[in-house]
């Protein structure tokens, strides 16, 4: 019975032009804040080299070793971070400290 008035076609029109500019603002802003987009990386599946010496010395180097942190310096998958971490601690560049099924914690064995 009561409610809200229907409008006419003339303040509809209105309604609408007056939506679309705001949104056609809303976006030129959110466009000028974006700036360029990120560059994005391949991330390779294939881990590197165990017995390479560069890679065990740059290896070394980190104090705490986990699939993710390898995965980040070396750009590669966690699986071929956790393999490749699995072979480092085979060749004894890399010792197990602490971890179960989902992470393992690894340091470097000093020389």
């Amino acid at each position: 019975m009561g409610g809200k008035k229907k409008l006419g076609l003339k303040q509809m029109e209105r309604m609408q032009e007056k939506r679309d500019e705001e949104s056609k603002s809303k976006e030129d802003k959110k466009k000028e804040k974006a700036g360029p987009p990120k560059e994005r990386r391949a991330i390779s599946v294939i881990p590197p080299d165990a017995k390479n010496e560069k890679i065990v010395n740059e290896v070394k180097k980190m104090n705490v070793l986990t699939p993710y942190a390898v995965a980040s310096r070396f750009n590669i998958r966690i699986s071929a971070a956790k393999d490749f971490l699995e072979q480092l601690e085979q060749n004894g560049a890399v010792q197990l400290v602490s971890g179960n099924h989902n992470i393992k914690i690894y340091k470097p064995v000093a020389a």
